[in-house]
């Protein structure tokens, strides 16, 4: 990878965090405050959302027949997630120290939050949850696997990967042999230093909330 796609992908990262954060001010700025682990909407707002919110009787009226039916297949996959959870947290707090790869925080990705809003059902909370659950443990389990190959073999493919986990574009090229084992340990270096970076005091600065 030359300077120049390097320079480009550092600013690319840059601007993608300076957007979520902007994002994230602006919507705690109108909507809600978090509050720990809680998240509080003005009275208003919260009027407003128990006033949308669907009763339990007419919400059932809406479930459709299939929806029954696929329920047992879908919350079902509950048991091989709940699984993976385990073997992936497992395998980086085994294995991540003994190669000085910075562990992937868990809460950074499960996030479960869906339940302070006011204008859902206890039926459309569960679900939500659910949701959010599945979704923020693949893009874990997707961090630890993508911290793994970065160590390992951050090699990209011949082929166009579709869906490509952030760190991709940073590997080296399919073919690109020269200093290869070189590049290797940069890349390696650049993952042990984000760790480092991590852990480092933040001078009382703090993250917006």
């Amino acid at each position: 990878m030359n300077e120049r796609i390097r320079h480009i992908l550092n600013q690319i990262t840059s601007l993608e965090d300076e957007l979520r954060t902007a994002l994230h001010e602006q919507e705690g700025r109108f909507l809600y405050q978090i509050e720990g682990k809680r998240v509080e909407f003005e009275r208003s707002i919260r009027e407003t959302h128990l006033r949308l919110k669907m009763g339990i009787f007419r919400w059932f009226l809406t479930v459709r027949p299939q929806q029954l039916l696929t329920a047992p297949i879908i919350y079902g996959m509950i048991i091989p997630l709940v699984f993976l959870d385990c073997c992936v947290t497992l395998y980086q707090v085994t294995c991540f120290p003994i190669y000085g790869i910075p562990k992937a925080r868990r809460s950074n990705y499960i996030v479960i939050d869906h339940q302070h809003l006011a204008y859902l059902n206890i039926f459309e909370k569960f679900h939500c949850i659910y949701c959010s659950y599945a979704n923020g443990l693949l893009g874990y389990a997707r961090e630890i696997t993508a911290r793994t190959e970065q160590f390992f073999c951050p090699i990209k493919h011949a082929r166009k990967v579709l869906g490509s986990h952030s760190r991709y574009a940073r590997f080296l090229d399919y073919g690109e042999a020269a200093d290869f084992h070189a590049r290797l340990e940069e890349l390696r270096t650049a993952l042990a230093e984000e760790g480092l970076a991590a852990i480092k005091p933040n001078d009382g600065i703090h993250p917006p909330h």
